[in-house]
């Protein structure tokens, strides 16, 4: 069975690996175009781009999935089967393209949580059970027919960036038995209802706005905004007129008679915010301007 392949962060290069690992034959990888970055606006490659090069694969970097040039490269591969993982959102010529179709592997368990941050989401919203799921793809996003789905528990200080590793690696598993499955004609199709649209919890991109520290919130609250969104974009706040980045933290439920957003610290060990019912006390942090760094390193420079 012919595969092509699309992905673009290090999330799908597990996947791909683990699909040449079983001995999947993958005809053509499909990723995102180079693009400068940095302040010395270098050339950056995906992660995808890199693997599938160190292996020999063919690669295609197309900016427009409808441009007839990419259209017509993808069908001169002649996949059975697309494999999508962390892409982007494909036209509909793209993923009924190949005779087997198009099946993404998606970071939650499906319905819930379909978009594009499903990991730092559900993190966010304290949740203590995630998992991944595959699918087939159809015109609304994340909607299509399930096929498999793994569960993983969400240890209570997990962050965002271990939670995407360890899905990472049950995802690859999980993809693999569904290509196997479908080589086979082993599966089955599950419709993805049973949940009443209101009741569905959304993982849309993540914005700044979404990042901002509201210290007027019950401390569990705040600690897993922080957890969600660590290491990346991060949770700040404001100290000295500075942006401060929060990466690591712990809580400490308590009743409070300070105001929220108070800084409670002694200038050597330790650095606390004040919570409505709480206190955050920040462990890994980084200030604007100034590297990342533990907070008893971070208190030795600056005096509060």
């Amino acid at each position: 069975m012919k595969i092509v392949f699309m992905g673009t962060p290090d999330f799908a290069v597990a996947s791909l690996s683990a699909l040449l690992d079983a001995e999947c034959d993958i005809v053509g990888v499909i990723t995102a175009p180079d693009k400068p970055a940095g302040r010395g606006q270098k050339i950056n490659e995906s992660a995808v781009k890199r693997f599938a090069t160190e292996k020999g694969l063919r690669i295609l970097q197309p900016i427009k999935l409808k441009n007839p040039d990419f259209l017509k490269e993808l069908k001169a591969l002649n996949a059975d089967l697309q494999v999508v993982v962390a892409f982007r959102m494909l036209p509909e010529l793209v993923w009924n393209m190949p005779p087997k179709g198009t099946i993404n592997l998606h970071a939650s368990l499906l319905p819930q949580y379909r978009g594009a941050a499903p990991i730092n989401w559900a993190i966010i919203n304290g949740e203590k059970l995630s998992g991944v799921s595959t699918f087939f793809l159809k015109q609304e996003i994340d909607t299509g027919d399930l096929l498999f789905t793994e569960e993983l528990n969400i240890d209570e200080n997990d962050t965002a960036g271990d939670l995407h590793d360890k899905l990472m690696v049950i995802g690859a598993g999980l993809l693999v038995k569904t290509v196997k499955a479908i080589e086979a004609g082993k599966y089955k199709e599950i419709p993805q209802h049973g949940n009443q649209e209101n009741e569905l919890k959304k993982a849309p991109k993540i914005f700044r706005e979404d990042c901002q520290i509201n210290w007027d919130r019950p401390v569990k609250e705040v600690f897993n905004l922080i957890r969600g969104l660590s290491p990346h974009p991060a949770a700040f706040c404001q100290l000295q007129d500075k942006i401060l980045k929060i990466y690591s933290a712990t809580a400490e439920e308590k009743a409070i008679a300070d105001m929220p957003g108070k800084v409670l610290s002694d200038n050597k060990t330790y650095l606390k915010f004040v919570c409505r019912d709480g206190f955050i006390s920040v462990k890994d942090l980084q200030l604007e301007g100034k590297k990342r760094m533990k907070v008893d390193e971070f208190l030795r420079g600056v005096r509060l």
